[in-house]
């Protein structure tokens, strides 16, 4: 009898045993998506999402892309690299001293093999709200580069926007043409944003961008010393209704930087909306998802 009753309570044992692997294979199964998106993270500045509210998480991108007028879901960009890439100055935008005085690089993309692009919005003219809402439905990472002459009148507005998890920067005081200044007004304009950004946003960036993408030696020697590390300019530019690129090929690469502006239709024939319609469907029709640069400095 006691060996009828010893069988039975193996049976039971096992077959809990069974029931909790089935769960755990669901589990997993539930979590981790297509193979192409393991260990995929949320874009920059949002909040992680319940692995298992993974299939709602997708059909909120599908309807925010819908509401959006794209023509497809924005691709997800890879985890940011576990070692980051050695930047250097793009060949031929060096300056005299670039190695030996140890200056801020000037380069237009980043060392990646990964289909990335990095958005990168200056100046901050225009304050759209639409456009922080369409980034932030869409989960797309940004990298701001902001004049104090403009963003003064509404630094809440980017206040909120790095809240968000997109990193602000530097782009000068009054946004000049820096090579036709002295050192010390240069300096003027860099450092003196530097306080400005630290006053206002509770960091001084290390990333600059010179106005225009002009520069000299003294720029970014500058630069050095108001505490800046890296002087990224742009590979592509988009406009609300057309691209510019730098190179012959005329098409997007791996890594490559991509300028546009804080601008309206006082500006353009368009929003903002319209702009990053505009680069959202040309990058992911191209294959390429947006990642965050300072994820790759």
């Amino acid at each position: 009898m006691r060996a009828v009753v010893q069988n039975d309570k193996n049976r039971v044992v096992l077959a809990m045993a069974a029931l909790a692997a089935v769960a755990a294979v669901t589990v997993v199964s539930g979590c981790a998506g297509p193979e192409d998106e393991a260990g995929v993270r949320p874009a920059a500045g949002q909040q992680a999402h319940r692995a298992a509210a993974a299939p709602d998480d997708h059909a909120a991108l599908v309807a925010a892309a819908r509401r959006w007028g794209l023509d497809a879901v924005p691709l997800r960009p890879p985890a940011p690299p576990k070692y980051k890439p050695r930047i250097t100055a793009r060949d031929g935008f060096e300056v005299d001293g670039q190695v030996e005085d140890d200056l801020p690089p000037v380069f237009t993309t980043v060392p990646t093999r990964k289909k990335v692009v990095f958005l990168t919005v200056d100046d901050g003219s225009e304050k759209d709200p639409d456009f922080l809402r369409m980034m932030s439905e869409l989960r797309i990472p940004y990298t701001a580069f902001l004049s104090n002459y403009l963003v003064k009148d509404d630094y809440g507005y980017f206040r909120r926007m790095q809240a968000e998890g997109h990193t602000l920067n530097n782009h000068t005081l009054t946004h000049p043409y820096m090579p036709g200044l002295t050192y010390e007004e240069q300096k003027h304009e860099i450092c003196g944003m530097q306080d400005i950004m630290k006053r206002q946003f509770g960091k001084a960036p290390t990333v600059f961008r010179p106005p225009y993408g002009n520069y000299n030696g003294d720029t970014l020697r500058a630069a050095k010393a108001c505490g800046i590390k890296y002087a990224p300019i742009w590979d592509e530019e988009v406009f609300v209704d057309h691209w510019e690129y730098r190179e012959w090929d005329r098409g997007l690469h791996p890594g490559d930087i991509v300028l546009t502006h804080f601008r309206g239709r006082n500006d353009w024939d368009g929003t903002m909306v319209d702009d990053m319609r505009r680069f959202l469907n040309k990058v992911t029709r191209d294959g390429y998802a947006v990642a965050r640069l300072e994820d790759y400095l």
